[in-house]
């Protein structure tokens, strides 16, 4: 499952919602509660023929079970289709959300809150349950989560003449390593240009884009000039190159056909190698520490409910079908996601040993930004980052904040 990085304008949950949303609200007429069978409607995002099978499946038992009906639409642009449903009144009863998208949702009113029917509730990770809580509510159930690890093709390694005593465990290690493999037709190190891949050493310089509650934006701390410096060094120097650059359409691409030695990736590339690159040989590492320790990102989406649902109870017992731990390890065996419950990491970890990486990483990720108004900040922001090379770190920090603060308020510094 990848994560998506996706514009969106302050008030507005897609393009197509327009002022309709915003001006009508949507916490009124909230839907009342059917008896007798029900009738479930549920919209999600799919990868592929893969999780649109196993979420059907997953659906369908519950619907024998149950004796309602489930029906699965698999939307083509759920931005948009959730925002024409929603201006609409008509929305589906159960749907994907991201954490970027929640937080718009829920302050417009458009979800149900259904945290408090959940029994397991605790067993779900903390960091996912904060990114769908909102005035202290848990609104929905997190999905599956992801998370960034390190990957090294190991046949580039050993040409290189490296071993394992060589995995990078610091920055200055990661720029030893990346040097050294970076030879003719291959470059040491690529990644995607976005934030959500360059986040992980904003929190390894010991900080992040913003404060933890998201209401104050921290973009031009030191430690994050330090972190963006530090890759504009690496691009500089040619052992960091973006995908592009290396006639690839993402970070994977590029380490599947040997054109990068090292990616940084979420754990969707298993999936994705297994697929395309079966021949290509790779071990996934923990992210290497910078000056202010481990740093990672998580990224997640949750089962939303709709506030205009007529159907609350059912689909809230959907859901705990859809997240139920024999339902989170199938998604993860097929899917390549890992569960959003941390009780079940170590079944996880004994099943996909080759993830353990990247299931150590939920431990200490950070989450994207996910404050309402902010994804057209952030959408500009990547768009900078794509010049990072030519550009200056402090300037491109210093827009952010002003950008970010004109959405968050506080000091723009």
């Amino acid at each position: 499952m990848s994560r998506t990085q996706l514009p969106l304008v302050a008030c507005v949950l897609s393009v197509s919602l327009l002022s309709t949303a915003c001006s009508s609200g949507f916490d009124k007429d909230a839907g009342q509660e059917n008896s007798g069978k029900q009738d479930i409607r549920v919209l999600i995002a799919t990868s592929g023929p893969a999780e649109t099978s196993a979420v059907k499946e997953v659906a369908a038992a519950w619907a024998k079970d149950s004796g309602n009906s489930v029906t699965v639409d698999v939307a083509q642009n759920i931005d948009q289709q959730l925002g024409q449903a929603f201006a609409g009144s008509n929305p589906p009863d159960v749907f994907y959300t991201s954490g970027d998208q929640f937080s718009t949702y829920a302050q417009r009113g458009a979800l149900y809150a259904y945290g408090d029917k959940l029994d397991d509730r605790d067993d779900f990770s903390p960091v996912l349950t904060r990114a769908f809580t909102y005035d202290d509510k848990l609104y929905c159930a997190p999905k599956d989560q992801s998370t960034l690890g390190l990957a090294v093709n190991t046949t580039l390694w050993k040409k290189a003449g490296l071993t394992e005593t060589d995995y990078p465990k610091t920055w200055e290690e990661l720029e030893a390593v990346a040097k050294k493999l970076t030879r003719k037709g291959v470059t040491g190190l690529s990644f995607n240009p976005d934030y959500a891949e360059i986040g992980p050493f904003f929190k390894q310089s010991g900080s992040w884009l913003t404060n933890p509650g998201q209401t104050r934006m921290t973009a031009t701390d030191a430690a994050n000039v330090k972190a963006l410096t530090f890759v504009k060094k690496l691009l500089n120097e040619g052992v960091l190159k973006y995908p592009k650059d290396l006639g690839s359409g993402w970070g994977g691409e590029a380490f599947g056909k040997g054109k990068a030695a090292m990616t940084v990736e979420g754990n969707w590339l298993a999936g994705a190698m297994k697929k395309d690159y079966p021949d290509t040989a790779y071990k996934v590492l923990s992210l290497p520490e910078g000056p202010g320790g481990k740093g990672t990102m998580a990224f997640t989406n949750c089962w939303g409910v709709a506030a205009k649902s007529k159907h609350h109870d059912a689909a809230v017992d959907l859901i705990k079908q859809l997240t139920a731990d024999s339902a989170q390890l199938k998604f993860a065996k097929t899917l390549g996601v890992m569960p959003s419950k941390t009780t079940l990491f170590d079944t996880y970890k004994q099943q996909n040993p080759g993830s353990t990486a990247w299931a150590d990483g939920a431990a200490y990720a950070q989450l994207p930004v996910t404050a309402p108004g902010m994804r057209q900040v952030m959408a500009e922001f990547n768009t900078s980052l794509a010049q990072l090379a030519d550009s200056d770190p402090k300037k491109l920090l210093s827009d952010l904040q002003k950008n970010g603060a004109s959405v968050l308020g506080g000091n723009a510094r």
